[in-house]
């Protein structure tokens, strides 16, 4: 038995300031929460404490902290290297909430690529979100700190519910940390 589409014409908006502001404050859909990274239409978010690294010992990224990289004294990704990295916000969306991370202007035009990985789902919960970076710089690194500024997130609110959640189907639900591919893990 399939399911009966009514025809109707309803857009997935994207949400304003106010509503952005409205949601995290009242259900903390993203947290902490600060005025000053409010957009009018996104929300900036800045990068967290782990990173992971491509070794040549072993093809398992490696887990590095760094809590203790400043602005003054950062981490340097070096030309064309690749990493995973976290952000200090935690995600709460509800089931009427998607929403999608963009790179910030700012990070693009120093050498900095996102590889485009960062639809965020309805339902997606209790977890940071994982960010695929990459230094397109030929000859000089690029520096990471903890609270960079790295990217905004652009929430859309839904035409309808979805019918299955991505709080009942998700594989990347409740991670607090920076995460490596699980979903081939499971199925190997």
């Amino acid at each position: 038995m399939g399911i009966k589409l009514k025809r109707r014409t309803i857009l997935m908006t994207v949400l304003a300031d106010w509503q952005i502001r409205s949601y995290c404050e009242g259900s903390q859909m993203v947290h902490p929460f600060a005025l000053d990274l409010l957009n009018p239409a996104s929300l900036d978010v800045r990068l967290g404490f782990n990173l992971m690294l491509e070794v040549a010992e072993t093809p398992e990224l490696q887990r590095i902290d760094i809590s203790d990289c400043t602005e003054d004294n950062p981490y340097f990704l070096q030309p064309g290297e690749f990493c995973l990295a976290e952000t200090i916000e935690t995600f709460n969306l509800p089931d009427t909430i998607s929403c999608q991370f963009v790179l910030k202007s700012s990070r693009a035009r120093s050498g900095l690529n996102h590889l485009l990985a960062g639809w965020c789902d309805p339902g997606w919960h209790g977890s940071k979100l994982t960010l695929e970076l990459k230094n397109e710089r030929r000859f000089h690194s690029i520096p990471l700190y903890p609270n960079l500024k790295i990217g905004q997130m652009v929430f859309h609110y839904m035409s309808e519910v979805p019918l299955r959640s991505y709080r009942e189907v998700g594989h990347y639900n409740n991670h607090l940390t920076v995460m490596p591919n699980i979903v081939e893990r499971q199925t190997a």
